[in-house]
């Protein structure tokens, strides 16, 4: 069963397209069910029809024809409620593609060693676009600690790892990606613009590590060092996360050298197992 409010037509499409959809169609069928498929799965709430047509900015006929086929092919379902929701499928793909990730196996001795001596949450994330995708972690050992999923992202300009993945960027990528942040405000620590940012990496660049100064959430800190491989393919950080009453900023300053000596061995790992021809 599918949520919609009749036909409609191709015609009826391009009568009801917006300018975002029009800014957006030259993506392709693909790219266009790629998105409808990211809006669902990131959404902390099951959508209705309704609400992906607003988030898409998809035409009404196009976006049906779209959820109908990722309905088909198991990677979205839909419920009683006629709500939508990701599919099984997905669960195969995430699955397998974590299994074969080498880039996570390869940092993973290293998290561990930095959580043995730390004994706080250790994250490793990769940097993608204006987000931060975390794709390990190490749990706290202590009863109160961060609570994070593998597989979130988070704003780059307002985290620990985010803020140290951009600090590494060449000059062009970096204006390139400042540009196109929007700025939300978390916490009253959050950066607000492009140039308050910048300012915190500038400094970020010379100490080797940054910080996160309760910018994402309050209560929340951490410390994190830039990854990246030759050719800045591969550009990613690793950070030590915990509350604030326990993790005060001298108690990160402490943690800052084993962190960066972590994200500098997990670099050379990367090169050496990771690299051209490997």
């Amino acid at each position: 069963m599918n949520e919609t409010d009749g036909q409609t037509t191709d015609r009826d499409d391009a009568r009801t397209a917006s300018p975002a959809t029009a800014q957006n169609s030259g993506t392709g069928t693909l790219g266009k069910a790629l998105s409808v498929l990211e809006t669902v799965v990131t959404s902390d709430t099951p959508l209705r029809f309704s609400d992906i047509l607003v988030l898409s900015g998809q035409p009404r006929g196009t976006l049906h024809r779209q959820l109908s086929h990722l309905v088909e092919e198991g990677l979205l379902v839909q419920g009683r409620d006629l709500c939508y929701e990701p599919g099984l499928r997905l669960l195969k793909f995430a699955y397998r593609s974590w299994s074969k990730n080498q880039f996570r196996a390869v940092a993973a001795p290293h998290l561990r060693k930095l959580h043995e001596e730390t004994g706080e949450t250790v994250h490793l994330g990769v940097l993608r676009g204006t987000e931060i995708i975390y794709v390990d972690k190490v749990e706290s050992r202590q009863t109160v600690r961060m609570e994070s999923q593998i597989g979130n992202a988070s704003p780059v300009y307002c985290t620990g790892l985010g803020k140290a993945a951009l600090s590494v960027l060449p000059p062009g990528r970096l204006a390139e990606t400042l540009g196109k942040l929007t700025f939300h405000r978390f916490t009253a620590n959050t950066h607000l613009s492009a140039a308050s940012l910048k300012r915190d990496l500038d400094e970020a660049r010379l100490r080797g590590y940054a910080f996160d100064r309760e910018e994402h959430e309050t209560e929340i800190r951490c410390v994190a060092a830039p990854i990246h491989d030759a050719g800045f393919d591969l550009v990613a950080g690793i950070s030590v996360t915990g509350p604030a009453y326990r993790v005060t900023m001298e108690q990160l300053e402490i943690w800052a050298n084993p962190v960066r000596q972590a994200a500098m061995a997990i670099s050379e790992d990367v090169e050496i197992r990771l690299g051209p021809g490997r």
